[in-house]
């Protein structure tokens, strides 16, 4: 079997995170059994369907590396198509024309409501005469298409997380409406299950795999295959990811659309590594790859059943291992933003050698991006503001006299470099009899205005190839 899978977002919002978690979950199948991936946008819903959703949506597949075999495609090009499949069905008597006004089934739901039954439609006009559907139209009235439903029929199918899976009939809300209403003769807009089924078909899907929150549609639409004559493709029916608390993932918890996480600070690499962790576990239990390597090994025996909770420590962790293995290079072409729109002055070209060693420096502390701007703030402004903790250290007895003695070895080096700042540091700890942390603590608290931080003597170097240790050794001498 040539296996051929896609992802087929509705581009009514931003990129979800569910929606990438799928789209991971779906590469990662297709690459691993050598597969095609397919993306399709389901942009039949005019009302909602925006094109900056759909541009954000392929934007944020790209930033992530998930990359595409076919496509995009537009089911807003495909109407013909669709309209052909429900003209089959209406020739072979599966489906039929129903002219229930809004009006009547508000009340036929509100009755049920009454009598504490689950909504559906009771298929009132299944079997209109000719002569019942004449009259309907004489009075003006639109008509939907609906796909019959018989109510004893179990679907059954081998789902490829969840393992057996039936549903009755009866349970799938009476008989589907597979086109909006338009006028006599007229078949309206194609509504999703019988778009999603043609294109499955047209595009040769081999293995549908998407949120367990479909699988209701699932049953439905392998009544249609059938109804259409065709093979009904394998299904996998992925975890829900939950926030911390169990509960559905909401924009009440924050972040939930790829683009909030890239403003976030996190990169492209770690997200996709963790988004593959939510709800599978790789067979050699390493939580660090990529998805080159995850596809090597993922298959749906490994993808679990129960919800996958949002685990922010993880992908923080994830993210710092990321930013930790980047050159100085490739740090810095993502750090020049954020030091951009902080205000921060220099010159991207003539500064250039400046700034790789303010990447290389906060780059080993780093979570996510912004952490820079904060962290690296010393060493871009010409002088600091104290925080509490480096007032209390400057406060101290002998820290005064230490700071002085440092400044004047400082002073008599023709160069600094890392073996001279030790060296300082050694000198001055043994010739005033103090301990080392006092020394160092207080030089950080005099150099960077707090008593943590980058490394202090890389930080050290960065300061005084600007001229600014002196300046505020002095600034701290006199504070």
């Amino acid at each position: 079997m040539s296996i051929r899978v896609r992802l087929a977002p509705s581009p009514t919002g931003n990129l979800h995170i569910g929606t990438a978690r799928t789209a991971v979950f779906n590469w990662l199948f297709a690459k691993h059994h050598g597969g095609q991936f397919i993306l399709r946008i389901e942009d039949t819903d005019t009302e909602r369907s925006k094109p900056e959703f759909t541009e954000n949506i392929l934007s944020g597949l790209r930033w992530l590396g998930l990359d595409w075999d076919e496509g995009p495609f537009y089911q807003s090009q495909r109407l013909d198509l669709y309209r052909q499949a429900v003209q089959t069905l209406l020739d072979k008597g599966l489906a039929y024309r129903c002219y229930c006004t809004p009006e009547e089934l508000n009340a036929m739901r509100e009755e049920q409501k009454a009598k504490k039954q689950a909504p559906r439609y009771d298929n009132r006009h299944r079997d209109l005469t000719p002569e019942q559907q004449q009259a309907y139209e004489a009075e003006g009235r639109t008509a939907v298409i609906r796909f019959k439903i018989d109510d004893d029929r179990p679907i059954v199918w081998d789902d490829l997380v969840r393992g057996t899976l039936t549903w009755a009939g009866r349970d799938l809300g009476g008989d589907m409406a597979i086109a909006r209403a338009a006028k006599p003769g007229e078949i309206g807009q194609p509504l999703y299950n019988l778009a999603v089924v043609v294109d499955d078909v047209d595009m040769k899907i081999s293995h549908v795999i998407r949120g367990e929150d479909h699988i209701a549609n699932t049953a439905k639409q392998i009544l249609l295959y059938e109804a259409l004559e065709q093979p009904v493709p394998k299904f996998a029916h992925t975890p829900l990811i939950l926030n911390p608390n169990g509960q559905k993932l909401s924009k009440r918890d924050g972040a939930t659309a790829v683009n909030d996480f890239q403003q976030l600070g996190y990169t492209a690499e770690a997200l996709a590594n963790y988004m593959a962790l939510l709800g599978w576990s790789p067979p050699d239990a390493e939580e660090r790859f990529t998805l080159d390597e995850a596809a090597k090994q993922f298959d749906f025996a490994r993808v679990n059943k129960a919800g996958a909770r949002f685990d922010w420590d993880k992908l923080n962790w994830l993210n710092s291992q990321v930013l930790h293995e980047l050159s100085p290079e490739t740090l810095l072409e993502q750090l020049i933003p954020y030091w951009q729109e902080a205000g921060y002055e220099f010159d991207v070209e003539s500064d250039r050698p400046w700034l790789l060693q303010v990447a290389q420096v906060v780059g080993a502390s780093l979570t996510v991006l912004p952490d820079a701007v904060e962290m690296s703030r010393p060493l871009f402004v010409e002088s600091v503001e104290y925080d509490e903790k480096a007032q209390q250290q400057l406060a101290m007895e002998q820290v005064p006299e230490t700071l002085a003695a440092v400044r004047e070895k400082l002073a008599e080096s023709e160069a600094l470099t890392e073996d001279v700042a030790k060296d300082i540091i050694k000198q001055v700890t043994k010739e005033l009899k103090v301990k080392k942390g006092l020394v160092m603590k207080s030089l950080r608290a005099a150099l960077t205005g707090a008593v943590q931080g980058p490394d202090l003597i890389q930080s050290w170097l960065i300061l005084n190839t600007r001229g600014l240790d002196l300046q505020r050794l002095d600034q701290a001498i006199n504070h």
